[in-house]
């Protein structure tokens, strides 16, 4: 058998180190003279020797650092391919004027006081100005031909088309500019999406709805799509009639300057003339707003996303690593022991097993960083099929995202590598006496102890954190529990194997219980290969049954609060849409089939120095479709100067019936409001309610978000819905549903997150799975001899695939239980920690908990499948011999 140690020496070279010389002398055998060389031309030699052991550790660096490139060197691209695209098609606007104070509620976008047109003169009139015009945007959802509204996964813009080109962002490439009422020019990206051409007559949601004509199609910053958005581009007057709450107004003025007239220049001159109300910027601020606004908040979450899930798959890959060189060790106990007794040092053996470790990390991350490369351009190509046509571009890569990945990749292959090659520094000389290599197969008290302790507060911590609501809590405890499933998995391998390889030794015999056996061989084995799978599945199963509560709350909400027959949703996919016509309510409660409708519109205000989203909406009207739980004051004396507010949020400020607040809009007025009632259930109804007349004065684009509909005594639903379906068409064709639908339809937002989840865990699972492939190819090579006894002894070539096959069923079995125990508490932990208000349910999937126990089962046939060919084909009298 050709060993490490031979290799190392080469050819011609004596027995010993330095030829005879004794320790001290000769090539790399003395303590620091020339160590180093010595041990990586040991490492090397030992990885060229056996470097098929190394390929599961190989694939699991280089697919964790490929990743990890991929997400870095994608979110790089994007970012720079938005802010070339909006910087070159805003690249002739030098000034913009707005409304100076924003008002935000949440994450969402904020609302400014419109800009009036009248101060276009005044600008015009200041030195520098070459031209001024008014930017009036607004949501304008298309619909198709049809009938439908226009599936879009971003921002539903509608316009003016502003006539000076270097002010426009946006340039004609076919037909011409609107002119007349109900011209219009859409995007020629929009335009393929909705199956429009020019001529063509369509309704344009705003959200009453539009009849428009397609008069000209068009490019923004040259390209045909503009990230996820649709754009429609009106004529000013149409803008201002159908997107702006009052004549004479827009969003936005914009300047461009005469030649010789700085950005910074113009900007400066054009705010001296605004009234304090209003502010001026430079055309690149408000480029990078608009690209922050457009791109930077998704980009961020989705890039962050990524490289949490990178994270997970290296934690796993880490694991996996660290087994496979625990057990490269064990088989190497004999070889390192004889080079102990050739004179080699322990940091001398340490060193060749962190530079085999080193050399396979390097490798794999190198090849990694061009595998990331491949996933970005991958990625690329993919979202525009996927529906997020992101701008065309070529990839961006940094030294960044090159070095990081890079030096995560080498950092967790040698780190999980260190303790193997201390526990391999320590092999004694006296080892190389012993028939096989040694591994210990017994737990430690300490490590019980110690596991069962950091289980008890891990345990503890996060059912507390759970029970009062406190996120930190619960995150320290889940932290201490994972760790107490990693340190104590050696303690439960043994019962959990026997458990549940219990059928498969009933069910297959002697091959099953020689399985069984196999696993039961060594528990810090199985465990530690079961715990990179356990890991990937507990993430898995923690989505699962966050995904499955958070449908059973909006399930729960809806049956609660809902007690209409029916729902106007609108319709919305993505960041689109454009909202409800609040026409449509009113003309919905004409039908003869209909007792009561009522709109639910949104607005946002600041509420005591705070953004808050307002329901507008007919408050009495409401509390006969939705149950707002008890009352204190009166819903029908709200008026034009008081509100509602729900008991949750009067307590949190101490507000009672009768307190005052002073309410800021967007149009700049700050009024004094009375808190006319306080209701008891937010639910649907959010947390502030305002008449629709208290809101008209204020209101930006009025639009409702739902139509909640009872039907008269005896009209059936199936009857009521048809009636209503019918009524809505002049509307664009709002989505009519029952309570049930409605609730489904809130969750599909819900359905696509997890799966975008699911796809990104699969990575995790596969490492995994490859750990589990790898430990069973080196338990193969370690039991060639047994496996030849048992072949000679009548055992069977399908029945040796079978016992391998087996064996790996068990261990992934091991892990994807403990996988799903632990993923469904830390579900149930985070879905009662992060419920504040009380009104969440929790609960457990058992269709998406037992899939992911099939698959996991499944997993371990696949990962079992090599390994037990490879022992299969063993040579029976080659095997027997074989030290």
């Amino acid at each position: 058998m050709s060993t490490a140690a031979e290799s190392a020496r080469g050819p011609g070279q004596g027995a010993g180190p330095g030829h005879g010389s004794g320790p001290g002398r000769g090539s790399g055998t003395a303590p620091g003279t020339g160590a180093a060389p010595a041990s990586l031309r040991i490492g090397l030699a030992g990885l060229r020797a056996h470097k098929r052991r190394f390929a599961g550790t190989f694939v699991a660096v280089f697919l964790g650092v490929a990743f990890l490139a991929g997400t870095m060197v994608m979110g790089d691209t994007l970012r720079a391919s938005f802010g070339a695209l909006f910087g070159d098609a805003n690249s002739g606007t030098d000034t913009v004027v707005r409304g100076a104070d924003q008002i935000k509620a949440g994450r969402g976008p904020g609302v400014r006081e419109p800009v009036p047109t009248d101060l276009i003169a005044a600008v015009r009139k200041v030195p520098g100005v070459a031209a001024v015009a008014p930017d009036i945007e607004g949501a304008g959802q298309l619909v198709k031909p049809d009938g439908t509204s226009l599936d879009t996964k971003g921002p539903t813009v509608a316009a003016n088309w502003i006539d000076d080109p270097r002010l426009n962002p946006y340039h004609l490439v076919d037909g011409r500019a609107p002119t007349r009422p109900g011209d219009a020019v859409l995007l020629r990206d929009t335009a393929t999406q909705a199956g429009l051409h020019l001529g063509d007559t369509t309704l344009l949601r705003t959200p009453d709805p539009v009849r428009i004509r397609i008069v000209g199609l068009a490019t923004f910053g040259g390209q045909d799509k503009q990230g996820g958005s649709t754009y429609t581009a009106l004529t000013t007057a149409d803008a201002q009639r159908y997107l702006m709450p009052r004549p004479g107004e827009a969003t936005t003025l914009k300047v461009r300057a005469d030649a010789g007239i700085g950005q910074a220049e113009l900007t400066r001159r054009v705010a001296a003339v605004l009234p304090a109300r209003f502010e001026a910027l430079t055309g690149q601020q408000a480029s990078t707003e608009t690209e922050s606004a457009t791109a930077g908040t998704f980009l961020t979450a989705f890039t962050t996303l990524l490289v949490v899930f990178a994270g997970i798959a290296l934690l796993v890959a880490t694991f996996s690593i660290h087994n496979t060189f625990a057990i490269v060790v064990a088989q190497r106990t004999r070889e390192n022991a004889l080079l102990r007794a050739l004179g080699a040092t322990r940091r001398q053996v340490l060193g060749s097993a962190l530079a085999e470790a080193a050399a396979v990390a390097v490798t794999a991350s190198g090849l990694g960083l061009l595998g990331g490369i491949g996933i970005a351009a991958g990625l690329q190509a993919l979202f525009p099929a996927a529906g997020f046509p992101f701008p065309d571009s070529g990839l961006v890569i940094k030294a960044v995202a090159m070095a990081v990945p890079l030096a995560v990749g080498v950092l967790v292959c040698v780190g999980s590598a260190v303790l193997p090659a201390v526990r391999a520094g320590r092999t004694a000389p006296i080892a190389a006496l012993r028939d096989s290599a040694a591994e210990s197969v017994g737990v430690s008290r300490w490590r019980a102890l110690s596991g069962a302790v950091a289980g008890a507060a891990g345990v503890t911590l996060t059912v507390i954190g759970a029970a009062g609501t406190t996120v930190p809590a619960a995150a320290v405890g889940a932290v201490l529990t994972l760790a107490a499933f990693v340190v104590l998995g050696p303690v439960a391998a043994p019962v959990a194997v026997r458990v549940l390889g219990a059928p498969v030794a009933r069910l297959r015999g002697v091959t099953g219980r020689l399985a069984r056996r196999n696993a039961l061989r060594s528990p810090r084995r199985t465990a530690a290969t079961a715990t990179a799978l356990m890991i990937g599945v507990a993430v898995v199963s923690l989505f699962a049954v966050l995904g499955a509560s958070m449908k059973a709350t909006l399930n729960q909400t809806v049956n609660r609060s809902f007690a209409g027959d029916v729902a106007v949703n609108e319709p919305v996919y993505g960041a689109g849409g454009s909202g409800i016509s609040p026409r449509l309510a009113p003309a919905v409660a004409k039908l003869p089939q209909v007792q009561q409708a009522v709109g639910l519109g949104r607005g946002i205000a600041e509420i005591d120095g705070a953004g808050r989203q307002l329901t507008v909406t007919d408050p009495v009207a409401l509390s006969r479709l939705l149950d707002l739980g008890t009352v204190r004051g009166s819903l029908a004396g709200l008026g034009t100067r008081s509100i509602a507010v729900a008991r949750p949020e009067a307590d949190k400020h101490g507000w009672t019936t009768g307190s005052r607040v002073t309410i800021a809009f967007a149009d700049g007025q700050r009024l004094p409001f009375t808190i006319g009632a306080v209701y008891g259930q937010a639910d649907l109804a959010g947390d502030y309610l305002m008449t629709r007349a208290a809101w008209a004065p204020h209101r930006t684009q009025d639009k409702d978000t739902l139509v909640a509909i009872s039907f008269r005594p005896g009209v059936s639903i199936a009857a009521g819905k048809a009636a209503v379906e019918k009524a809505v068409v002049p509307f664009g064709s709002p989505d009519v549903q029952t309570k049930s639908e409605y609730a489904t339809s809130s969750a599909a937002g819900i359905n696509t997150f997890l799966t975008l989840i699911y796809a990104l865990l699969a990575l995790a699972v596969l490492i995994a799975l490859l750990g589990i492939a790898n430990t069973l190819t080196l338990a193969v090579h370690e039991r060639t001899r047994e496996l030849g006894l048992l072949r000679a002894v009548g055992q069977t070539r399908a029945q040796l695939r079978a016992m391998v096959r087996w064996e790996s069923v068990v261990v992934a079995a091991f892990g994807t239980a403990g996988g799903l125990g632990l993923g469904a508490f830390l579900g149930w932990a985070l879905v009662r920690a992060t419920d504040s208000s009380g009104t969440g349910a929790f609960a457990v999937p058992p269709v998406s908990l037992g899939v992911v126990l099939l698959v996991g089962v499944l997993a371990g046939v696949l990962a079992g499948w090599r390994p037990a060919r490879r022992a299969a084909r063993l040579d029976v009298l080659r095997a027997i011999a074989a030290d």
